[in-house]
C-alpha cells in the first residue's frame, strides 16, 4: 500500500517549500511557496509524535548543516538526510542520527556522467542498508533523465528498468522527485509513478506535484501500491490548503 512519507526541505537554514525547477546556484530565479517560522526540529518532532517514518531531510545548498543536525537530534534514526552527501561525510551523518543517507550529485562527474565506481565505494563504506539513491529527474526525449546540481544539470542516467536494476544492488531505497512538477501543486506525474510501480524491486518514495488526497489515491492506483509519496507545498503545515497532516496520518493508519 502507498504510504505518506514526510519531508523537511532546508534552504538557508530555514524550512521551506520551493518550486523545484527554480533553484539555481545564485538563487536569482528562486520561487518560494512557503518559509516557516518554526525550526527544523519542530517539524521532526511533529513527525515523531505522529509516527510518520521513512521521511527525508534535504539540504538545498549550503548553510543548512546546523538545521539538519537539529532535526536529526529531535528524532534519532527517524529520518533520512540528503544534500551534499559523499564518501567522506556519509558515516558522520549516520552517526548524527540519520537512518539513511541520500545521495545524488556525488555519483556523477561535473559533466553529468554517471560514476558507478563511486556507488560501489559508498556501499562498501556504509552498507547498502543505510543508503538511499536519489534519482530525481526531468522529462526528456529518453523518458525521464536524472538531474543533479539542484535539478539543473541533466546526467547521462535515464530511468529505465535496467538502470534501476543496477542501482538496486547497492542501496536500500530510491527517492524520486519529479523536478518538472515539484512545488507546483498541479498533480503528480502519473506516468512516472506507473513506471516506478511496475519496476518496484525496492521501496520507492515519489515526490512532486501532489495537491490533494486524490493524488494519494492516484499514486496508490498507478503504482499498484508499490510507491510511497511525499506531499510538500499543498500540505497544511507548509501553508498549503490541499491536504492536511491529519488526513495523511489517518491514511497511513489504514
Amino acid at each position: 500500500m502507498t504510504k505518506f512519507r514526510p519531508c523537511i526541505d532546508l534552504h538557508d537554514g530555514k524550512v521551506k517549500q520551493i518550486i523545484g525547477g527554480t533553484l539555481t546556484d545564485d538563487d536569482s530565479t528562486l520561487r518560494e511557496n512557503f518559509v516557516s517560522e518554526k525550526s527544523s526540529a519542530d517539524f521532526a518532532e511533529l513527525y515523531r509524535q505522529n509516527h510518520l517514518t521513512g521521511g527525508h531531510i534535504i539540504q538545498l545548498g549550503p548553510g543548512n548543516k546546523q538545521a539538519a543536525l537539529s532535526a536529526l537530534a529531535a528524532w534519532p534514526d527517524g529520518m533520512q538526510i540528503g544534500g551534499g552527501i559523499n564518501l567522506e561525510n556519509a558515516s558522520d551523518w549516520l552517526s548524527a542520527g540519520a537512518s539513511h543517507v541520500i545521495v545524488t550529485s556525488w555519483l556523477f562527474a561535473p559533466d553529468g556522467s554517471f560514476l558507478p565506481e563511486r556507488l560501489s565505494q559508498l556501499t562498501v563504506e556504509i552498507g547498502k542498508d543505510n543508503l538511499v539513491i536519489d534519482l530525481s529527474c526531468r522529462r526528456t526525449q529518453a523518458g525521464w533523465t536524472v538531474a543533479m546540481n539542484r535539478w539543473q544539470t541533466l546526467t547521462d542516467l535515464h530511468i529505465t528498468p535496467e538502470n534501476l536494476d543496477h542501482i538496486a544492488q547497492h542501496c536500500d531505497e530510491l527517492l524520486v522527485h519529479a523536478a518538472d512538477v515539484e512545488g507546483l501543486c498541479k498533480g503528480i506525474d502519473q506516468e512516472l509513478v506507473q513506471t516506478l510501480g511496475q519496476w518496484a524491486k525496492l521501496p520507492i518514495t515519489y515526490a512532486g506535484g501532489a495537491a490533494t488526497m486524490a493524488d494519494i489515491h492516484l499514486t496508490q492506483q498507478h503504482s499498484q501500491g508499490n510507491v510511497d509519496i511525499t506531499v510538500g507545498s499543498a500540505l497544511d503545515i507548509f501553508g498549503g490548503a490541499g491536504v492536511t497532516l491529519k488526513e495523511l496520518t489517518e491514511w497511513n493508519s489504514q
